[in-house]
């Protein structure tokens, strides 16, 4: 079965909703899709997807980042052991 893939427009989203939710530390972003569909992504997630937005945005030659999740045996104290981290070398599509 061959992954799907899905494209999401202004015109798809119904709302976006940022939060903290009640008993957690950690911002929380759910995407509402008008056909009821939510997707809801926890903060580390949201902040690695605005890392390499920005990344893209403003590198002079950047036009293309690659995240892979790992997990690391070892890491810094309090950070999670699954981490999004970006790929060395990326060919340019």
């Amino acid at each position: 079965m061959e992954p799907k893939t899905f494209v999401f427009r202004n015109e798809d989203v119904q709302s976006i909703i940022v939060e903290i939710p009640e008993g957690h530390k950690h911002i929380r972003t759910t995407i509402v899709l008008v056909d009821g569909t939510s997707l809801t992504f926890q903060e580390a997630t949201i902040a690695n997807l605005v890392r390499a937005y920005v990344t893209v945005l403003t590198h002079p030659t950047k036009k293309r980042v690659v995240l892979s999740a790992r997990l690391l045996p070892t890491r810094k104290e309090s950070y999670a052991p699954w981490q999004l981290l970006e790929e060395e070398k990326v060919q340019d599509a």
